[in-house]
């Protein structure tokens, strides 16, 4: 079994917003997957199907993108999981050009305050994630303000299309595994 968290913040505000495009991921990988995201449970909206075959579950946090880790936690220790090979996250990379995907098996968090926050509800840094750029904040630009901003009318059909690749990246982890992903969609 594979847990797939999509990181985000709740509350209709933050919708289609640069830091929720992990959250708009796992309604992609839901839509795909005929998989209903719509039980509250373990700190998160979860919803249970197959991907390719795998029993997945996909998350969504509801307790805010920098206390992401508390949901990880129970999600990992409910389903009793082993993090480092069945736990994907997908998440916002303001260092990467918008639609470009990074998949990693480890790394750090790279001031992304979400991550941080499961590293240390883990207490480690080996799990799986797909790291979706949103693009560089541009001069001037404070940083909340402008993950919390939403995409330009420009950016939108590159978002779209990338949401399509990681759910193309997720199949590919779930069938083959994160090296083939990271020569296929890095």
């Amino acid at each position: 079994m594979y847990i797939i968290v999509g990181l985000g913040n709740p509350s209709k505000e933050y919708n289609n917003t640069r830091h929720n495009i992990g959250f708009d991921a796992i309604e992609e990988l839901a839509e795909a997957n005929h998989i209903a995201v719509i039980e509250k449970k373990h700190k998160a909206i979860i919803g249970k199907g197959y991907i390719e075959g795998q029993k997945v579950i996909l998350a969504k946090p509801q307790t805010f993108m920098n206390l992401s880790g508390e949901s990880v936690r129970e999600l990992v220790d409910y389903y009793k999981i082993d993090e480092k090979e069945e736990l994907i996250v997908l998440y916002d990379d303001i260092s990467l050009d918008p639609g470009k995907l990074r998949i990693r098996k480890k790394g750090s968090a790279g001031g992304h305050n979400g991550i941080k926050n499961i590293i240390a509800h883990l207490g480690h840094n080996e799990f799986q994630r797909i790291k979706i750029g949103v693009g560089e904040k541009p001069k001037g630009y404070d940083l909340a303000d402008y993950v919390l901003g939403h995409f330009s009318k420009e950016e939108q059909p590159v978002m779209k299309e990338a949401l399509g690749k990681v759910t193309d990246a997720v199949s590919c982890m779930l069938t083959e595994d994160a090296d083939t992903a990271m020569n296929r969609f890095n």
